[in-house]
């Protein structure tokens, strides 16, 4: 079995609004869904991807106000990559970023490909590559100003540190079926190595890069910070039929999870790495029209009967950003 490729990223803000300017009116990103978190109904769960709300393109933010800002470390999710076609939309974002006073490296290499190392303004650490004109699934967003041929395509991959690899290693490979393609010295150390693993064939969508960092402290989640990754798995069957795999393999997880969106299966790879499969479908267009998505509180049918007690918990929250 394959899984085959990211699905989502989800991380943290303490600062919604400002998440909200960012993604779409700096990054172009779509919000597809305004939504809460399921397991935690007084917080906001925005979901910005591309025009469809495809797979593969949707990174995600709980509402945590309370929450400190992230502390970095290793034993975490470090970095989301996105995907780009081309140096002239490498230079175009360095342009559009600094127009916009976004912390930013140059232009570097990295495993043969041009990237773009940034940061959203609570220090989310987020990567531009290059993806050589690759096919993609996407339809980008065409309302946020940014020309279609330098828009965001979705993502490329996504980075992981981890201070030993021994384990991470044993069940990317012999349990969830990715392939070693690549060693690279790093970029910030090169005395550190990056192990870049792929799934389904590989490529841009396809990638987990994994930092081997054992002198850091362990990071401890907060805004700013990754909360968990998601690889998408086709339908149902194709998500329990990898729940055995893992039950058998004796890997911890969540069973079933409804998320009315996409169906999950959460487990973890070490003490501060979350990884979930969701499904494919049936898709952020399940209970609103394409050409509205996002625009109105979306909840799931479960959670339908308490909307006037969950609108009222929730702070006011604009979502007719427009782009310069």
């Amino acid at each position: 079995m394959q899984l085959h490729g990211l699905h989502h990223v989800t991380a943290v803000t303490g600062q919604i609004r400002d998440n909200l300017n960012f993604y779409t009116k700096i990054l172009g990103l779509r919000l597809v869904k305004k939504s809460v978190n399921q397991d935690d109904t007084s917080a906001y769960h925005l979901f910005y991807a591309d025009k469809m709300g495809s797979p593969g393109t949707d990174m995600t933010f709980f509402d945590w106000p309370q929450t400190g800002p992230d502390n970095r470390g290793t034993d975490s999710i470090v970095n989301t990559l996105f995907r780009v076609n081309g140096q002239a939309a490498l230079e175009y974002w360095v342009k559009r970023l600094d127009e916009n006073n976004v912390k930013h490296q140059p232009i570097e290499t990295f495993a043969g490909r041009s990237i773009l190392r940034f940061e959203d303004p609570e220090g989310q650490r987020l990567t531009l590559v290059d993806d050589g004109g690759a096919p993609f699934e996407a339809q980008v967003w065409d309302g946020a100003g940014v020309p279609e041929e330098y828009a965001i395509h979705g993502f490329y991959g996504v980075q992981l540190s981890i201070p030993i690899l021994g384990q991470l290693d044993y069940i990317l490979r012999e349990i969830l079926g990715f392939e070693e393609v690549g060693r690279q010295p790093g970029l910030d150390d090169p005395k550190e190595e990056v192990v870049i693993y792929a799934m389904d064939g590989g490529g841009p969508g396809k990638e987990v890069q994994v930092i081997v960092q054992p002198k850091l402290q362990r990071a401890f989640l907060g805004s700013g910070g990754v909360h968990h990754v998601a690889f998408r798995v086709k339908d149902t069957a194709e998500k329990d039929a990898w729940e055995d795999v893992l039950n058998r393999r004796g890997l911890r997880n969540s069973g079933h999870v409804d998320r009315y969106y996409f169906q999950s299966l959460y487990f973890r790879v070490s003490g501060g790495i979350l990884f979930e499969l969701a499904t494919d479908g049936p898709g952020f267009a399940t209970d609103e029209n394409v050409e509205t998505l996002g625009e109105r509180l979306a909840l799931p049918p479960f959670l339908e009967p308490h909307r006037e007690q969950i609108e009222r918990n929730l702070k006011p929250l604009d979502t007719t950003v427009t782009a310069n």
